[in-house]
Formats: structure tokens, sequence, C-alpha cells
């Protein structure tokens, strides 16, 4: 699959150096399309003002930015008959599912353990 769907999770990965960030940034390097919703920037912001570091400059520039012009209040059904999640992470999921209503063509990269089970059990390659 060429496109994936990036969840904060991963970015922050990517972004302190832990552990499978390099293997998820390798993994970006390959894609013809990265996504994400601007509440990453937020989450990826703030997570590396609390730690006292300075954001990369390309850090959000391989991204295409997922910006609903309508409530998702079908998508976030949906996710949840999935699983339950935290808000930000469901509405991450429910981005996913805004941007490709068919998850089988998408791959969702995170490093929460219940988020990807969630976007597993509703079809994304995780």
């Amino acid at each position: 699959m060429s496109s994936a769907y990036v969840d904060s999770s991963a970015v922050v990965a990517i972004a302190f150096g832990e552990p499978g960030g390099a293997a998820l940034a390798r993994r970006l390097g390959r894609l013809e399309s990265a996504y994400t919703s601007n509440l990453t920037e937020a989450e990826v912001l703030a997570a590396l003002a609390r730690e006292g570091a300075a954001a990369p400059r390309s850090l959000f520039s391989v991204f295409s930015w997922v910006l609903p012009q309508r409530p998702l209040g079908e998508e976030i059904a949906r996710a949840l008959k999935a699983g339950r999640l935290r808000g930000a992470d469901l509405w991450h999921v429910a981005c996913a599912l805004y941007l490709e209503p068919d998850p089988d063509e998408l791959v969702f990269l995170t490093v929460d353990a219940r988020q990807k089970a969630v976007a597993s059990r509703l079809g994304f390659t995780v």
C-alpha cells in the first residue's frame, strides 16, 4: 500500500527516536502519500514542549492534512463498534475512515496498542 494515515503517536516516536521510530520513519519515506489530522500537530508540539525539545522543521512536511468539513459522527460510531478508545485516539481513527471509508485501502500507522487493535478490526493494515 502506498498511502497511510499516521497517528500522532507514530510522529512522537519518530521525533524522540523511540524504539521503532526509525522503522516508522523509513516506512513513511516509502509512502506515496502520508496523511494526518491537524490534531497531530497540537499533540506532537505539546509533547515536544513538555520535554523541552524543538520541533524539527521538516517534521510535518511529509503530511497532507485531513480536515473534515463535517461532523464525523458516522465514522466515530463505526470506530466505537470496533472498540473503545480515548477521545484523541478515536478522532484519529475517525479521520482515517473519513479519508478512506474502505479501510483495506489505507495503512494506519500508530504505536498505540489499543488504537492499533481497533484500526485492525476495522480493516486497516496496521
